[in-house]
């Protein structure tokens, strides 16, 4: 029997995926927040952002049960792997589908990442689950251009000082022009990358 809380959440869950102006569906900073505060649901966002396409049930709740017990898939027990996969059958995915962050076939067993997951994507990036390395923002990318073209320039001040390249070739001036147009391209580059 649902209760009262149940209902209302049952009821703001269908209205928790708004249509945003242009981007689509969105979801709320409650609702993202009330989804990503369950460990088992983050772990199965963060496989299925690694995985390609449809996925079986069965491989999402092995590998949840692995990284919750710091093991190898291998390695569970079959009770370690039933504790999880009947937690993820009766609760984690359909509220992860009510949301519209997956798609779950539950008689099939097959599940799916959705678009919109993407929106809660970055919140995953820092869990302790990721096996893979954090992804370089794009802040980290743009400091190490410009520490790359510090380099640069500082190779090309080098090699003026001690000699290497005569001075017709290259004179102070030239050098000059040469270091800003270096930061102009990383400062241009970085522009247009960051977009409108």
């Amino acid at each position: 029997m649902m209760s009262t809380a149940d209902a209302e959440r049952s009821s703001s869950d269908d209205a928790s995926v708004s249509e945003g102006s242009s981007r689509g569906p969105t979801l709320s900073k409650d609702d993202t927040f009330h989804i990503l505060q369950n460990e088992r649901r983050r772990r199965v966002l963060q496989y299925l952002s690694e995985a390609d396409g449809a996925v079986d049930m069965r491989d999402i709740a092995e590998q949840v049960a692995a990284w919750e017990h710091g093991t190898t898939v291998q390695q569970l027990t079959s009770d370690q792997r039933q504790r999880v996969y009947i937690a993820l059958y009766q609760s984690h995915l359909p509220k992860l589908a009510d949301f519209g962050l997956i798609t779950y076939n539950r008689s099939r067993g097959v599940v799916e990442r959705t678009p919109l997951a993407d929106q809660i994507s970055w919140y995953l990036d820092g869990d302790e689950t990721s096996e893979r390395p954090r992804p370089v923002s794009s802040h980290d990318k743009w400091v190490r251009y410009y520490v790359g073209a510090t380099l640069l320039s500082l190779l090309l001040i080098g090699v003026i000082w001690i000699d290497l390249v005569p001075s017709t070739v290259l004179s102070n001036v030239g050098l000059g022009l040469v270091i800003t147009l270096v930061y102009a391209a990383v400062t241009v580059a970085m522009a247009v990358d960051d977009g409108p």
